[in-house]
């Protein structure tokens, strides 16, 4: 090769490698974890998995001091931010206006929220935090972050590393093969009607997602795919909705399968970086593969979870295009399974309401509200004594019609 010529590469490939490097931000550090009684060998059990499932029996001191450092204390990897910051613009500040004699505080104080934000027209509305948080603070997302997993699919559909929402699940996870879980379509696992057998109740010890990381690795298999494989149909697939976070594990594996890249890599790339997301993150890893965890695991500022609100309120447009497919848009926040009595119902890993909004929802009180027709997100991180209550979730839904009727 040309001197010259061999040269100019060089410093072509020095300038690209300098300019990638200029567009990420570089203080992507795990907090220190400050009290030895949160350290992983200080928490029950022996595995990480183990100790990750424990976190639905801590207490309630332990939930406030731990979902803010969940990186810090289990395997994780980050999600870059770049440089370049979408920004919200910041007026007067409203007041939620409740029926009775709630507060803003004392809503925060009594029901254990760490922050609140609400961004209208891309202004920030209503900012509060409780104590020890603030914006930068990086909080738990639970199962917000399945709704976030159902956002990549659709960019992997986009971008054709997932051919089809009607693939079944063997083409992209060779470990599925000859089993049930195989046979389910990358659509059916969207919409949790796979007609496999699942329990989800947080308080029952025995319960499939109490149990879903307890055993020892299977060599460098993910955790999931060693509990799930094996589990067999109990309703014919796509008939019956069945809502089970280990078919959003699934999900996470199917895009990590299908890209080539861990769901933190893939959410920086995608999302993160382009959208202009302010603060880094952090996605929880099994301990086992390195593979994240679709179904839970992310770690973002409350100012992060608003904006990913206002990109879906944007259509996925980062300008004139879009990075979710059309047929993902044009289903995931449907109602295309009524799951309530109220009317509410289910897309693609989305809550969808009867008056149009959704909105993603995680255990022990975290949310991303989206309102269209408002253009309205209201986004929320909490630590509820409980991981699910009617009677919070009823709290939750008051404050959120007393910011609506406040703006």
């Amino acid at each position: 090769m040309n001197t010259y010529i061999y040269r100019f590469l060089i410093l072509v490939f020095s300038f690209n490698f300098l300019f990638v490097q200029a567009q990420e931000k570089t203080d992507c550090e795990p907090v220190i974890i400050k009290d030895s009684r949160d350290l992983p060998e200080n928490i029950q059990g022996e595995t990480m998995g183990q100790k990750l499932e424990s976190l639905l029996f801590w207490t309630q001191e332990e939930k406030e001091r731990r979902f803010s450092i969940m990186q810090s204390i289990f395997p994780s990897t980050v999600v870059t931010a770049g440089k370049k910051t979408y920004e919200l613009a910041e007026k007067k500040h409203i007041s939620p206006k409740w029926k009775e004699e709630t507060t803003l505080e004392s809503y925060i104080k009594e029901n254990h929220i760490g922050g609140v934000i609400a961004v209208q027209n891309d202004e920030i509305k209503l900012e509060a935090y409780g104590e020890g948080v603030n914006q930068n603070t990086l909080w738990t997302s639970y199962s917000v972050a399945k709704s976030i997993s159902s956002m990549l699919v659709g960019v992997a559909l986009k971008e054709g590393d997932i051919s089809s929402l009607d693939d079944k699940l063997e083409k992209y996870i060779p470990e599925l093969k000859g089993e049930d879980y195989g046979k389910v379509s990358v659509r059916q696992l969207l919409t949790m009607t796979s007609g496999i057998e699942w329990n989800e109740d947080y308080a029952d010890s025995n319960s499939d997602v109490a149990q879903m990381y307890l055993q020892p690795c299977e060599g460098e298999e993910a955790h999931i795919l060693t509990y799930m494989k094996s589990l067999e149909f109990k309703h014919k697939p796509g008939e019956k909705w069945n809502y089970s976070t280990g078919e959003t594990d699934l999900v996470g594996i199917l895009i990590q399968k299908a890209t080539g890249k861990n769901l933190s890599t893939y959410l920086s790339e995608k999302i993160w970086k382009p959208w202009g997301m302010q603060d880094c993150a952090f996605w929880l890893a099994d301990e086992c593969s390195n593979m994240n965890l679709g179904g839970s695991g992310l770690s973002a500022s409350l100012r992060d979870y608003a904006r990913l609100g206002v990109l879906m309120l944007k259509d996925g447009k980062i300008g004139e295009e879009s990075l979710l497919d059309e047929e993902w848009l044009a289903n995931a926040t449907s109602l295309l399974y009524q799951v309530n009595d109220q009317g509410g119902g289910y897309g693609y890993l989305w809550w969808k309401n009867s008056d149009g909004s959704y909105a993603a929802h995680g255990i022990f009180g975290q949310m991303v509200y989206i309102n269209p027709k408002e253009n309205l997100v209201i986004a929320q991180v909490a630590a509820w004594p409980e991981a699910s209550s009617e009677e919070l979730a009823k709290k939750q839904q008051e404050f959120i019609y007393a910011v609506r009727k406040a703006l």
